[in-house]
């Protein structure tokens, strides 16, 4: 006899990688998805430019027109709007992303691969003296906890070395040399740093790792935290 009633699939996994830019954040969330799909798991890829919502045109353009606002702005724009705008902006942009996107993945039972999360934001407004600290948490506080979060340690001369440019938000638009990325990236390291204590995140010291190292390393953890094996 068929059950009238199916099984509600288990709740997908939310799995975020952090850590200041040229950590190597993408690289690995980009990895972890292509490993889980091809291991026969259900996965999405959700990064800063994620606007498709399945079956629904009409919400995927809004979404899309929402996140050109945040990230496809010109960068006079967006330095004459102010601190205070762009913090809540980028929170409703991160607030839909999670609802539309993120929350009805996992209620699916797909798992999701957060790359660009929104920590990096919050220690980039800790550095900033113009904005409350406690109002940037707040309006980021409620979104979805990650299962686990992948914390990319590197120093920012280190990560420099590996990007070899930069763009002056890297630089809390403080200057357009190597050590204005330096000095303020290593800033944005130690409030990462911060959050790391207070969310159990996963540490890794990718100073010396290669990209499969790195990758083998994560891979390890997906299997002996959230008993999902690749």
């Amino acid at each position: 006899m068929t059950n009238p009633h199916p099984a509600t699939p288990a709740r997908g996994r939310e799995i975020t990688v952090v850590g200041i830019d040229g950590a190597g954040k993408s690289t690995l969330a980009a990895r972890l998805h292509q490993a889980l799909n091809d291991a026969g798991h259900d996965a999405i890829l959700v990064g800063k430019h994620s606007t498709e919502m399945p079956m629904d045109t009409e919400l995927s353009a809004y979404v899309d027109r929402l996140n050109a606002l945040v990230y496809r702005r010109d960068a006079r724009v967006a330095q004459a709007c102010g601190d205070h705008y762009w913090l809540l902006a980028l929170a409703a942009w991160y607030t839909l992303q999670d609802k539309l996107v993120i929350q009805p993945a996992l209620a699916a039972g797909t798992h999701v691969i957060l790359d660009n999360a929104h920590h990096k934001i919050l220690a980039r407004y800790a550095v900033n003296p113009k904005v409350s600290t406690e109002l940037a948490e707040q309006v980021f506080a409620h979104l979805t906890e990650p299962d686990l979060t992948f914390f990319l340690r590197i120093s920012a001369r280190d990560a420099l070395a590996r990007k070899g440019e930069f763009s002056s938000l890297e630089t809390g638009h403080t200057g357009a040399g190597d050590e204005d990325f330096i000095h303020y990236q290593d800033i944005v390291l130690e409030k990462l740093r911060e959050h790391e204590q207070r969310g159990g995140w996963l540490s890794l010291d990718v100073t010396d790792m290669d990209r499969d190292t790195v990758f083998t390393t994560a891979a390890d953890a997906l299997t002996d935290r959230l008993q999902l094996t690749l």
